[in-house]
């Protein structure tokens, strides 16, 4: 399985010209509507070639370098689509300072059945080798990248239990200090130290999309589910599933395809909670007090069950 990051220029008409040819450049970029931390945009090629930028201020740059690495990952494991990385870059003139290019996707109507196939292809995603993904440890991840705007740690561990406690919760709880009281840092505590009655080690470790809500998928030229915006890492497939449920959910049948894969361990359905205190606290950190009674609730659930 190969796994090649795509490639860093030092300006987006470097870029056009090493992709495209000496003479490529933009002849015309529309903006394109949705998302909240980058501006993105469809840029049509002097030769008609449509592709799609997304670009972020030159201090930025890592969310895409670490947004380019995820996506090459997932690609490498043959199971799932995603939008082919042409490359990222620093300087994108009166467009943006740091950028990342992409295929454009015209989106296409769903196949029959779409959600089936969609978990059947996550499920084989989570059942991909993940040697390749992490430099010491089976959980982790080579670099560290970005669940939406904050950063994710992804030092490597053996243990899925301390990947999560290290890595995942202890992070965004100390982040999270100055919204919890005395009594809900210490249940925080408590659930820290006992997180190793409640999780369970995997099957097998897997590579994770780490963000999956219904906003980071998309319908391709296929009519099947393509993954975009990944916070990737090796983990527990069981974190994925979780989150997917956390905005609303999915269809039913897409749960029921993908138990099929034989992926699901007993006692999902108690882990889950636990699994999304860790996008609970991101989204504390990140947008305020909204998300403080669903970080308590779900902080005394798990520390006192």
């Amino acid at each position: 399985m190969a796994f090649e990051i795509p490639k860093h220029y030092i300006s987006l008409d470097k870029a056009l010209a090493e992709v495209f040819g000496n003479r490529a450049a933009v002849a015309q970029a529309d903006k394109v509507l949705g998302g909240d931390i980058n501006q993105a945009y469809g840029l049509t090629l002097t030769d008609g070639t449509h592709v799609f930028l997304k670009t972020n201020r030159k201090e930025n740059a890592p969310f895409f370098t670490a947004e380019a690495a995820g996506l090459a990952a997932i690609a490498s494991t043959g199971a799932i689509s995603t939008p082919r990385v042409l490359c990222s870059g620093m300087d994108c003139g009166k467009l943006g300072g740091a950028f990342l290019l992409m295929e454009f996707l015209e989106e296409k109507g769903r196949i029959a059945d779409y959600w089936e196939v969609f978990a059947h292809q996550l499920a084989d995603m989570h059942l991909a080798d993940t040697d390749a993904f992490t430099t010491e440890g089976a959980f982790g991840f080579w670099q560290d990248n970005f669940i939406g705007a904050g950063v994710q740690k992804n030092t490597a561990r053996s243990l899925w239990v301390d990947f999560f406690r290290d890595c995942r919760l202890r992070p965004q709880l100390q982040q999270a200090s100055g919204y919890l009281d005395a009594e809900d840092q210490k249940a925080a505590e408590r659930l820290l130290d006992r997180l190793g009655d409640i999780l369970v080690e995997p099957k097998r470790p897997s590579l994770l999309h780490g963000d999956l809500w219904a906003g980071n998928f998309v319908t391709g030229k296929d009519g099947k589910a393509w993954l975009i915006d990944p916070a990737a890492y090796v983990g527990h497939a069981e974190a994925d599933l979780a989150m997917t449920e956390l905005f609303g959910g999915f269809p039913q049948k897409f749960y029921d395809a993908y138990r099929e894969a034989g992926n699901m361990q007993e006692g999902y359905a108690e882990r889950k909670g636990l699994y999304n205190l860790y996008h609970l606290l991101n989204h504390l950190n990140l947008f305020g007090r909204a998300y403080l009674g669903s970080v308590k609730r779900a902080i005394r659930e798990y520390a006192f069950r």
